[in-house]
């Protein structure tokens, strides 16, 4: 069995930043997802979620990441990911999902993008 995924959330320049490392697989998704949710519930409309730390997605991993986004669009919010490795990354253009999220190398890019109005 694959160890849990690690998550750390902050807010930094009034943007919530959800730190996730390990890998995103359905074995840990249905607990990754409601932590995720209460961070944006509770949070400022602005979410980063840096992946830094992943190392591999599978189809449940992406989920959570598509029902992030809705949840922050629900709110009128921002949503970005950072730091992606490259097999991650490439699962996200084999499935065309670049063009719906607003994908960043760098947390420090993502947090200046947000923080424009």
């Amino acid at each position: 069995m694959a160890a849990a995924m690690q998550l750390n959330h902050f807010t930094r320049l009034g943007i919530d930043i959800v730190e996730l490392s390990g890998r995103m697989v359905n074995t840990h998704s249905a607990e990754l997802r409601p932590k995720i949710i209460a961070c944006i519930n509770g949070g400022t409309g602005r979410l980063i979620v840096d992946m830094r730390g992943v190392t591999f997605v599978d189809a449940s991993g992406l989920s959570v990441l598509v029902s992030a986004m809705k949840a922050v669009d629900a709110i009128n919010g921002r949503f970005a990911l950072s730091g992606l490795q490259p097999p991650v990354l490439s699962l996200l253009e084999l499935t065309r999902l670049h063009h719906i999220f607003e994908v960043f190398f760098t947390l420090e890019a993502a947090t200046e993008s947000l923080n424009l109005p």
